[in-house]
Formats: structure tokens, C-alpha cells, sequence
């Protein structure tokens, strides 16, 4: 992270105390982004005392429930009048389902207001900053921009690219392979692993699979709290389970599958209608086929987009994840590697193509390497969104 000097040290403290509250909802704002807010009063900022200064705080929880701001200025009360706010994202000056939070700001009477990024929603970019000067108000952007961004990386990316932030998630061996050549692969990962996998999908708007997992594997791909990791603060909202999206392409996954029958909403993708009769939680979603007659990828990822989801976590057998990697819809791979070795006839963690140059080779820059449990978690981004995310 680069120190920006235009920025005190007690400024870095509160916009980071502010962050640390925006992530309280990420599990549960879906498809709001994640915003937290920090009050403080200027004249108790003294002796790197800082967090006596704070006299409000607050974060946003679930949609169409009161932002960030609204929970901070009700806490510091007639306290807000002259104080510094900081906001991880522009405050709204829009009507949407709650009033603009630029609005109330202004009518709290703060003196100044510290914004990590603007908001690249059309109806917001830009103008909240606006409104909040024209009423002189001192405002100040690009505090921890950077970790700003990455906490909404996929609202901003619905935004730029029309589609989800897409995150592939693989689990091998240490010689890249994903079960026995007998098909046999539960379980690669230890417990540790597939609960921060809980942590993945409990994050994403969808989850997305093909019909070979589910008839293989009859996964439920649900989120499952009670296999959080034990040190994992999650607030005190329930955690939304996202939707599941599985590729049914030829309408193979039957009606007894795990996944149609637990109540959660399921979208089965086809490229015709099956004339099948569903569950009211389960629909049939017809889309476009590519030349190759096959489920057209970057169509069906701007479809999602519209759906208004963000994230799409992708747990699915090697065809797909190749097919989404080969497309360069993967934004994000993560890699659980366990210390063990399956052997020559083990099955491969992707399909791809054989490669004859090596300028054809998929790069992938390794941006996190961290140990859970006695398994390696590997985070790798294709160069491009890991320079963006550098530079935002």
C-alpha cells in the first residue's frame, strides 16, 4: 500500500477502523456493496488516543436497510455536528430504496467527510461529492483506495466488464491432480481448507457448476455457517445462501439431486426447454448456444451480470474450469494444494488444450500464498486485473 501524505496517520486509522466495519456485511449486503462509516470528533484527536475520538459508527448490512452513514450519524447524534467522517464509498445522492446519505450528512452539519473511492454507479459517481462541497463541506477522497476496491471488487467489476467477478476455485495435489484415476477424490483437502471455502461461497452473489459435478459428486454447493472457522466474525446478520447456478446443457441432472432439494433457490442452464416440472425454488434458465453448439460462456456471464450478481464462485470438474479459463473469464483462481501426490493416473486439475508455443501458455500472477491447516491456499489473478487492482 502506498502512504499518502496528504493523509495523516490518525486519518489512516479511522478510514481502516472504518473498513474493518464495511467487511461485517459482506456476507449479507449482496447486492448493495460494502460500506462502513466512522465518526469522529476533530478536538478528541490527541496523543495517538484516537479511538476516543470516535463518536459514531456504523455499516451496511442488508439491502434496502439503512447505509452506513445512517447508522453513524444516529449513534453520534448532536455529536456529528463539526465532526470528520470517514466512508469507504462515496455517499449516495440518489433516491433508491433508503433517501441520500450526502443529504444527511449535510444535515448533521459535519465539517468534513474523508472517502476511500468514489462510486462508479452511474447514479451516484461523482455527485455525492459534489453535493456534499457545494454545501462546504471539506471532502477528501482516495484514503485506502485500494482496500476499498478490493472489498467491492466484484460491484466494480459488474459495473466496468457487464459480468461478475468471476473466482475459479481448484483443490489438487501437490502434482496437480484432483482424485484417483478410479474417479475417488474426497477428500484432497483437509477440514481447514473446505471451511475458508465456506468463507468463498458465503461471499459470492452464485455459485456456479456443470451437470458432470453433480452427477458425479451430488454436491448441495450451499453455505454452511456452523463450518465457518472458528476465529471468523461474521456480525449478527443471517448469512444469505447464494443462488446455484449448474450447466444442464442436455437436462442430465435429476430431480433427487441434492442441490433441487434443500429449499434454496437453483438455476438449471439449457439450451432448450426440458418440458420438465421443477420445484417453485428451481428454474429453468434457456440461453443462446456458441458455434460449437455448446452453452455460449461470455453471454451467459453478462446474463448473470443483469441478475444484478456480483461475484460468481465457480466449484466445478476440470472441463469448465478450463473452458472459463480458456475464454479469459477468470478473474480469480483459487488454489487449495494438499501435501500429497496422486500419482501419474490421477485425474488433471483443468482441461486444456496441448499447448506448441510457450507464448500460448495461460500466465497467471501469484498475489497470496497462505498456509490453512496443513494445505497451501494459493490466489492467483490474471496480470491485467492484478495491475488494476494495484492501481485503484
Amino acid at each position: 500500500m502506498t502512504i499518502n501524505p496528504h493523509f495523516s496517520a490518525a486519518d489512516y486509522f479511522y478510514m481502516r477502523r472504518a473498513l474493518v466495519l464495511a467487511s461485517y456485511g459482506r456476507f449479507t449486503t449482496h447486492p448493495n456493496p460494502n460500506v462502513g462509516c466512522v465518526i469522529v470528533h476533530p478536538e478528541r484527536v490527541q496523543d495517538e488516543r484516537w479511538p476516543d475520538a470516535i463518536v459514531g459508527e456504523g455499516y451496511h448490512a442488508r439491502a434496502g436497510e439503512p447505509h452506513a452513514e445512517v447508522y453513524a450519524l444516529k449513534a453520534a447524534a448532536d455529536q456529528a455536528s463539526g465532526a470528520t467522517v470517514y466512508v469507504t464509498l462515496e455517499p449516495c445522492s440518489h433516491h433508491g430504496r433508503t433517501p441520500p446519505c450526502a443529504d444527511a450528512l449535510i444535515a448533521a452539519g459535519v465539517s468534513r467527510v474523508v472517502v476511500a473511492m468514489t462510486d462508479p454507479f452511474p447514479e451516484v459517481s461523482g455527485r455525492g461529492i459534489a453535493r456534499l462541497r457545494e454545501a462546504g463541506i471539506t471532502v477528501d477522497v482516495g484514503l485506502c483506495g485500494d482496500e476499498a476496491y478490493t472489498l467491492n471488487r466484484g460491484f466494480f467489476t459488474r459495473i466496468a466488464r457487464n459480468r461478475p467477478f468471476v473466482v475459479v476455485k481448484l483443490a489438487a495435489s501437490m502434482d496437480g491432480k484432483i482424485a484417483l484415476a478410479n474417479g475417488e477424490s474426497q477428500w484432497i483437502t483437509s477440514p481447514a481448507a473446505r471451511a475458508d471455502v465456506q468463507l468463498g461461497r458465503a461471499q459470492a452473489g452464485a455459485i456456479l457448476t456443470g451437470a458432470r459435478t453433480v452427477l458425479k459428486d451430488n454436491p448441495q454447493l450451499n453455505v454452511r455457517v456452523d463450518q465457518f472457522p472458528d476465529d471468523h466474525s461474521y456480525g449478527d446478520m443471517p448469512v444469505r445462501q447464494p443462488l446455484r447456478i449448474v450447466l444442464d446443457a442436455r437436462a442430465e441432472v435429476p430431480r433427487d439431486a441434492r442441490i433441487l432439494n434443500d429449499g434454496e433457490p437453483v438455476c438449471l442452464v439449457r439450451l432448450q426447454p426440458s418440458g420438465q416440472k421443477l420445484p417453485a425454488h428451481v428454474e429453468e434458465w434457456v440461453v443462446q448456444s456458441d458455434s460449437q453448439g455448446r452453452i455460449d460462456l461470455p453471454l451467459l456471464l453478462a446474463q448473470i451480470g443483469e441478475r444484478n450478481i456480483h461475484t460468481l464462485w465457480v466449484e466445478s470438474g476440470a472441463r469448465l474450469a478450463g473452458s472459463l479459463m480458456q475464454a479469459h473469464l477468470v478473474d480469480e483462481l483459487i488454489l487449495y494444494q494438499a501435501p500429497k501426490f496422486l500419482g501419474p493416473d490421477g485425474l488433471s486439475l483443468v482441461e486444456l488444450p496441448e499447448f506448441t508455443r510457450m507464448d500460448d501458455v495461460l500466465s497467471w500472477d501469484l498475489v497470496e500464498a497462505t498456509r490453512v491447516g496443513p494445505d497451501v491456499k494459493l490466489i492467483l489473478r490474471q496480470p491485467d486485473a492484478a495491475q488494476a487492482n494495484e492501481e485503484s
